[in-house]
């Protein structure tokens, strides 16, 4: 080893930093916030219906007032055919019109129009409004002729007799007394429509500031404080049973979640510092083991020169292990190096590193003649290394087999992938373990491991493109999966 290599850098530990906490002050309303827009859909809901209400109600009263001088006239008309020859004099006539707020009548029967009284002749030609006819549309809008209409306009009135027989009963009035009492009505009914839709739209802003925005104030303030510090005391969530409470529930279940991941993250950092700190040291114990091993191999003891080769390759796995371990605090792994492999070979030194004895926990093979699998040849020793020590771990702790057992590795080809399946026939892992099997510090059968093992297998496996996996589990044991791509 070179100089360089002995004085390795300290990793970049990333740790959780608490930031303090903002201070809360009063602030008005952002013109963005969900407040001030619901505040305004309120205020145009509101004004909406205000409008769907005063707009049929003044087409409503203007037909009224039109009715009430057609009924006038009508009476009228009933008086002066009664006259000898329907003959009526002028100031008669005029009373009479003025009783009815009218211009003129006309009667109309069988076709013929009788002109029964009659007024001056008009400045301008009166506009027709024909109750007999339902026209929606057009009787929406003639009060908004009126208002807005010149003010010697006139109209002339048709509609139906009621005390008398005929086909129709029509009279010709100015549209300015209509449209003064018009004006008024619609002013006191505006007002009054704006105070009921001021009251129901306050109600309704507040009910659903009440059980809308609050909600989500607190949500959002949860949210905010949690970003600024982490470690800060949640706020308890309502106990609301809505989805408004659910959200409150679900964030800060998530929360927690985060919180203690970030603790764990923290507690790997620290861990990463501390390996970085003895890596200098155990890399230099290895230099000196590789040297005694390369002063072994000058003996001729034939027991020295069969251990050698697993004492060689142990060495080197754990000196690239070392060089490695600056990326592992990093939280990252080296890329693999593919190439193509015999499975069975990479399978029988993994067993045989894993302590894995024909007297005690024994290895099975069931993998096809020749089959390889395109992989990192380090990476995949450590992945089985670590599954088939821990199947052994787990196989010994049983009592009731006595410390023996089977790991059983087969492997087959699906579509795109290499499929290896590691079983054993221990006593499996606990159910309450199952789901949490591959999270950091998670150990499923030994009290004296770390629980890194697995997780960083699945990493390994994950850097290839693949996957690993638990497939089963129960009182016949364990079955993992690993798929590489092929």
């Amino acid at each position: 080893m070179t100089a360089s290599e002995l004085q390795s850098p300290m990793p970049e530990i990333t740790t959780v930093m608490e930031r303090p906490e903002p201070r809360r002050r009063f602030a008005l309303p952002s013109p963005d916030g969900l407040s001030v827009r619901l505040l305004v859909l309120t205020v145009v809901f509101t004004l909406s219906v205000v409008g769907l209400i005063i707009v049929p109600s003044a087409a409503s009263f203007q037909e009224r007032w039109l009715m009430d001088r057609l009924q006038a006239a009508e009476l009228a008309s009933v008086g002066v055919e009664a006259l000898p020859y329907s003959a009526v004099e002028d100031t008669t006539a005029e009373q009479l019109l003025s009783i009815g707020g009218v211009q003129s009548v006309v009667v109309g029967e069988q076709g013929v129009r009788r002109l029964l009284l009659q007024a001056p002749n008009l400045p301008r030609a009166p506009e027709l409004i024909d109750l007999r006819q339902p026209n929606i549309g057009a009787r929406l809008t003639a009060p908004w002729k009126t208002l807005f209409g010149h003010p010697d306009r006139s109209l002339r009135v048709q509609a139906a007799p009621r005390y008398r027989s005929g086909d129709l009963i029509e009279i010709l009035a100015p549209a300015e007394p209509l449209k003064k009492e018009l004006a008024t009505y619609l002013r006191n009914n505006l007002a009054v429509a704006l105070l009921i839709a001021a009251v129901a739209g306050g109600l309704l802003y507040a009910a659903l500031s009440y059980l809308v925005l609050q909600p989500l104030g607190r949500v959002t303030r949860s949210i905010e404080r949690f970003a600024a510090n982490p470690e800060s005391p949640p706020e308890p969530p309502s106990n609301r049973r809505d989805e408004i409470g659910r959200v409150e529930r679900e964030l800060a279940r998530m929360q927690e979640e985060v919180r203690q991941s970030l603790r764990s993250r923290a507690r790997l950092a620290a861990l990463g510092e501390a390996v970085a700190k003895i890596n200098h040291d155990l890399r230099n114990m290895l230099t000196s083991a590789q040297m005694a091993s390369e002063r072994l191999s000058t003996s001729s003891d034939p027991l020295v020169a069969t251990a050698l080769p697993r004492l060689e390759r142990a060495l080197g796995r754990a000196s690239t292990l070392a060089r490695n371990v600056l990326a592992y605090g990093k939280t990252e792994e080296p890329a693999p190096q593919r190439q193509k492999m015999l499975l069975a070979r990479a399978v029988a030194a993994a067993a045989e590193d894993a302590g894995l004895e024909p007297d005690g926990v024994k290895l099975v093979r069931d993998l096809p003649a020749r089959f390889t699998v395109n992989a990192d040849p380090d990476q995949l020793h450590r992945i089985l290394v670590n599954l088939m020590r821990n199947a052994r771990q787990a196989i010994e702790a049983n009592p009731e087999n006595g410390g023996k057992g089977a790991i059983t590795v087969s492997a087959a080809t699906e579509e795109s992938e290499a499929v290896i399946a590691i079983a054993d026939n221990g006593p499996g892992i606990p159910p309450r373990l199952a789901a949490r099997l591959f999270e950091p510090f998670v150990s499923g059968s030994k009290t004296d491991g770390t629980g890194l093992g697995l997780t960083i297998s699945r990493e390994l496996a994950a850097n290839h493109g693949g996957s690993l996996m638990l497939v089963d589990t129960g009182a016949r044991g364990a079955r993992f999966e690993l798929r590489l791509p092929t």
